[in-house]
């Protein structure tokens, strides 16, 4: 079986930035991107949904290098300082390359 390899950048976050996270990360060259609802507990406290405010979301993108690198430093610059925000990127294998 061969594989290839890309990044996968995961985006964990108050859910309100969902659509610009959304606009950012296509603009900023990903393909496509994945959403689910997160809760848990961090530097911010227990983000655990029980009202708008407490809501969280994990957006999972798998993409190139350069293009997990532009995404991250970006929402690091326009976020980071105003929202509850971690990113990390992880290598991961991929067996439809062409979608990525």
């Amino acid at each position: 079986m061969t594989t290839d390899h890309r990044k996968l950048l995961t985006v964990i976050c108050e859910a309100e930035l969902e659509s610009r996270l959304a606009q950012d990360v296509m603009r900023l060259g990903a393909h496509g991107y994945t959403v689910t609802d997160a809760r848990g507990r961090g530097a911010h406290g227990v983000r655990d949904a029980a009202w708008e405010a407490t809501l969280n979301i994990r957006m999972e993108v798998v993409c190139e290098a350069q293009v997990a690198a532009a995404i991250a430093a970006h929402l690091r610059k326009t976020y980071y300082d105003n929202y509850a925000m971690i990113l990390f990127i992880q290598d991961v294998e991929v067996l439809r390359p062409e979608k990525f």
